[in-house]
């Protein structure tokens, strides 16, 4: 048997050291937040949870197309809280060896693409599997809307009812995709008549 050597050195630490190295590291960067990703994300996160939560709401499973959007939705919600909280606590820093804005293209390359997908499913599926004027109809015309890259803009001229017609919420309007076209008339006369107020 091997024997025991006579002199050993070893070295103590107290676990509160350790812990307050690590808690310092995870200081979050509230720059980011105020930053144009930072609150792309944000709103990212915000339409992604408003469409998987209109959606989850209905029966969904009968369905094979509100399947996929909630895949896509839930998916990429996942992948973008996990970017949010990558970038809010610096930890891309540490990870150097990634090439975090090329990640960050071709996740959000891969995500308009799939959102698209999802924004045509959801859309065509709308009339096919609920009646108009029903809870689960204006919920998903809602998540359908929800789905496109950007957000209604009213002008002060424009009336706020007009707005339901955008998200399919009265029976016998305008349908959905036809209803965008209406509403960017609508703005435009409305802004028209602000601008010629004195």
């Amino acid at each position: 048997m091997a024997e025991f050597p006579s002199k050993v050195s070893t070295r103590t630490s107290s676990p509160a050291q350790g812990a307050g190295a690590s808690v310092s590291a995870l200081r979050p960067d509230l720059g980011f937040v105020r930053s144009s990703l930072g609150a792309l994300m944000l709103l990212q996160l915000v339409l992604g949870l408003l469409v998987w939560a209109l959606i989850a709401d209905t029966p969904y499973h009968l369905y094979p197309a509100y399947g996929w959007v909630m895949f896509v939705a839930v998916f990429l919600w996942l992948v973008t809280i996990i970017l949010f909280i990558l970038y809010l606590f610096q930890l891309h820093m540490k990870l150097y060896m990634v090439p975090w804005p090329l990640v960050l293209m071709i996740f959000n390359i891969s995500a308009t693409v799939l959102y698209i997908t999802a924004f045509i499913a959801c859309s065509a599926a709308v009339d096919l599997t609920s009646l108009r004027g029903t809870r689960p109809y204006n919920q998903r015309a809602a998540a359908s809307v929800s789905l496109l890259p950007r957000l209604p803009r009213w002008s002060a001229g424009s009336r706020p009812q007009d707005s339901r017609c955008l998200l399919g919420l009265r029976p016998g309007t305008c349908h959905l995709l036809r209803s965008c076209h209406l509403n960017a008339q609508w703005v435009s006369e409305g802004s028209r008549a602000a601008s010629r107020l004195p």
